[in-house]
């Protein structure tokens, strides 16, 4: 991780992260990186650090030039760039700036990327996985292995697909959060947003059989999930993505794929069986529907292969759906 900034507005602005927006520890860390890229760039490039409220356009625009020299990937200076801009407001909004000096940038367009997403075939092989495994080393080893940590990495991949949940929001689950009658629960999202999300009855189930295992079933404040079955401690994002990888090898997966990969599969499915774009946006707690809009691309597609498929005029034969020659290039 980068050092901090010695700069008094840029540590207010990453306090001002950290306590009053409840920016992700990610988030900060890359904000934080970001901006003493900056301030290295100008200290290297100027022979001083920056002067945050002398800066002009022409400076970021310098800056700009540089990172693409280093080819830098466009998400890359997206990133940095989003956090200057998030810098200059917060700057702005504290009366040390009238204006921010870094408007209308042309900046590197990322390219569109749809999620990568599981089917339901997958995701339903991928949720027996930790029962599978634990029960072939059950029968081969000659001491049965403890069954908590299997059970626990069930509940944990049947939470995250049941409620779409981003894997801070996993890690962050406490006793309290949920709710067992109304079968819902408390996620505490992006900026200290709260939602409530349903989860389906086989989920709670699992944490459930979790639970039993467990000298005493975690309450109040306590995590949903443990690190550690005899520890107070929750689980983190590494270990679960490790814990993932484990289980999408077992199942005969790429092996490569996230956590949130499964919140993209969540969120296709739902789509996919005809759930709506503004309730799938609440569900995921995107603060802005066209976060949620790139789900539709996906179903799209879906609904055209399988009108291609299925409709009797569709294509012309031969012809492909844009009119190419099938046959091209063969």
């Amino acid at each position: 991780m980068a050092p901090a900034p010695a700069d008094a507005q840029v540590h207010a602005f990453l306090t001002h992260l950290a306590t009053d927006r409840g920016a992700s520890v990610y988030t900060q860390r890359n904000y934080r990186a970001a901006l003493a890229d900056f301030a290295r760039w100008h200290q290297q490039d100027r022979d001083q650090p920056p002067a945050w409220d002398a800066l002009q356009r022409d400076d970021f625009r310098a800056y700009l030039r540089c990172l693409g020299r280093g080819k830098l990937g466009r998400a890359a200076v997206q990133l940095r760039f989003s956090a200057l801009r998030s810098f200059y407001k917060f700057l702005v909004r504290r009366g040390v700036m009238a204006a921010m000096p870094i408007r209308n940038l042309a900046l590197p367009k990322l390219g569109k990327r749809l999620p990568q997403f599981l089917t339901a075939a997958q995701m339903t092989a991928l949720l027996a996985a930790p029962r599978k495994e634990y029960e072939s080393l059950r029968d081969h080893a000659e001491t049965p292995p403890d069954e908590t940590g299997f059970l626990r990495d069930a509940a944990m991949l049947e939470t995250l697909y049941s409620c779409g949940l981003r894997v801070s929001e996993l890690c962050g689950l406490t006793a309290d959060d949920l709710d067992w009658d109304e079968q819902l629960v408390r996620v505490r999202g992006k900026g200290k947003k709260e939602r409530q999300s349903p989860i389906g009855a086989p989920a709670l189930e699992a944490v459930r059989l979790y639970w039993r295992k467990l000298a005493s079933a975690p309450v109040g404040s306590q995590p949903v999930f443990r690190a550690q079955p005899d520890r107070p401690e929750p689980v983190y994002p590494r270990l679960v993505q490790a814990r993932l990888k484990r289980y999408l090898a077992a199942a005969g997966l790429d092996p490569r794929l996230t956590p949130h990969k499964l919140r993209h599969s969540y969120a296709t499915h739902l789509l996919d069986a005809g759930a709506d774009l503004r309730s799938v946006q609440e569900l995921l707690g995107h603060a802005h529907l066209a976060t949620t809009q790139v789900y539709t691309h996906l179903t799209t597609e879906r609904l055209k292969r399988a009108y291609d498929q299925a409709h009797p005029r569709a294509v012309i034969p031969g012809r492909d759906r844009r009119g190419g020659d099938t046959d091209a290039g063969q």
